[in-house]
């Protein structure tokens, strides 16, 4: 297991080798990645790729999937990747789309054609203040005997 995302991060199962992994009949949310460095750091991967499917078994995995002649270049070679993919609980399309959106704002894949920027901006829920904002402890008297 892996975990991908913000914060506790999504439990992906994986990665596998993509190379001869057989993808479930099952509706996920999957990440390509690729080694970075097989020989010093053979367990360290670049997220080069994010999708999602209603049915694995129909994206065309290994190599037959529309986006894999990138992810060979990415990679070096086949051999070098490798893919996780999460089965998300009870989600929808709709659920599986935020988390290749937030997953595509987090590591910016180099072989998703779309781009999600991880930025966050004030006119976007106008710039605010509040007394809430403010410390929650007060300044003590060092003479006071509280």
């Amino acid at each position: 297991m892996i975990r991908l995302g913000s914060l506790a991060g999504y439990p992906f199962e994986g990665p596998r080798a993509l190379a001869g992994w057989t993808p479930p009949a099952a509706p996920a949310v999957y990440a390509v990645m690729a080694r970075n460095n097989i020989e010093g750091k053979p367990l360290e991967y670049s997220v080069i790729y994010v999708g999602h499917s209603d049915d694995m078994s129909t994206e065309g995995f290994p190599f037959r999937h529309p986006r894999s002649a990138a992810w060979i270049a990415r990679a070096g070679n086949k051999f070098n990747l490798h893919i996780c993919y999460y089965e998300v609980p009870g989600g929808l399309p709709s659920h599986r789309e935020q988390i290749c959106q937030e997953l595509m704002a987090i590591y910016d894949p180099s072989c998703n054609a779309e781009k999600y920027d991880k930025a966050w901006k004030d006119e976007w829920i106008g710039e605010y203040s509040t007394p809430v904002t403010e410390a929650l402890t007060t300044q003590r008297d060092p003479n006071s005997s509280n």
